[in-house]
């Protein structure tokens, strides 16, 4: 297998979902094949945080048609591929070539210039997942800031940043997300006062809703902001709510207003160490 140098390059944090791009790898996998191009639309699972699904969709070429029905982060150094959670070193370790594998059903040829076209419904549906997912933890932050005896990190907004501090697991799934988090010894350490939490989630799930409902009505804009095309370059969610423009971390995709959300119900339940969230847009 021969090297390859360099990251893959990305359309998605701009939103795209189409394009043409050459082959540059094509190998083997478990079940089907391992594409890998110069540039690609399609979003691959980040094994590192894996809380947006891959994208699915079509590749293809005159004569050729092929569903890509996996996208994997792959990593490589010395002309050996790995994928997934075989990959031994930190993401964007700058030693290691970055790369967005399409697993399809058959091979496809080196040097071949193909079409990319993600299910773009799933995409919005992921989407719209993801941005939810990031109102409801500044809407949480906010709601449970009177629970905080000290002072911690700050999210966008100014509030205790909960959501950063607690975060256990979060899944985005086509049109919502579920959020766990655990309440320990060290978080209440940090000044957290878990006392009565449980009792009051049903309430605090209507402020939650009810403060994503306000924001959501104000329709601010979102965009994803990269220094570079390159799959591991550092991305920002980046939205202008009406109390300031905040940025958190994301390597996922994104709906670019919030009007677009429409109404968002939010539920919350104890878990086995702290709160369980759904969000859900409808």
């Amino acid at each position: 297998m021969g090297e390859i140098r360099g990251s893959t390059q990305v359309t998605f944090p701009a939103g795209g979902t189409a394009g043409e791009s050459r082959v540059i790898m094509s190998v083997p996998l478990d079940g089907g094949h391992g594409v890998v191009v110069e540039e690609t639309p399609f979003h691959p699972l980040d094994p590192s945080w894996p809380d947006q699904p891959a994208d699915t969709g079509v590749l293809g070429a005159d004569g050729l048609e092929t569903r890509v029905v996996d996208c994997l982060t792959g990593a490589m150094r010395g002309g050996e591929l790995l994928v997934g959670a075989d990959i031994p070193v930190r993401r964007g370790d700058p030693d290691w070539s970055w790369l967005v594998v399409h697993v399809v059903e058959r091979d496809v040829p080196v040097g071949v210039t193909v079409r990319l076209a993600v299910d773009e419904e799933r995409r919005r549906a992921l989407s719209a997942g993801h941005t939810a997912c990031h109102l409801m933890a500044l809407a949480l932050n906010e709601a449970l800031a009177p629970r905080w005896r000290k002072e911690v990190r700050p999210d966008g907004l100014g509030h205790p940043d909960f959501d950063a501090l607690a975060i256990a697991s979060s899944r985005i799934v086509p049109g919502g997300s579920l959020d766990t988090y655990r309440i320990g010894t060290s978080l209440r350490k940090k000044g957290f006062t878990a006392e009565g939490l449980a009792g009051d989630l049903p309430k605090l799930a209507e402020v939650v809703e009810a403060r994503m409902a306000r924001w959501i009505a104000a329709d601010a804009p979102v965009a994803i902001e990269a220094p570079g095309p390159g799959l591991t370059a550092p991305r920002r969610w980046r939205c202008a709510l009406p109390e300031g423009t905040v940025e958190i971390p994301c390597g996922g995709t994104h709906l670019s207003r919030l009007g677009e959300l429409g109404a968002v119900r939010v539920s919350m339940e104890p878990g086995d160490a702290g709160p369980v969230v759904r969000t859900e847009v409808s």
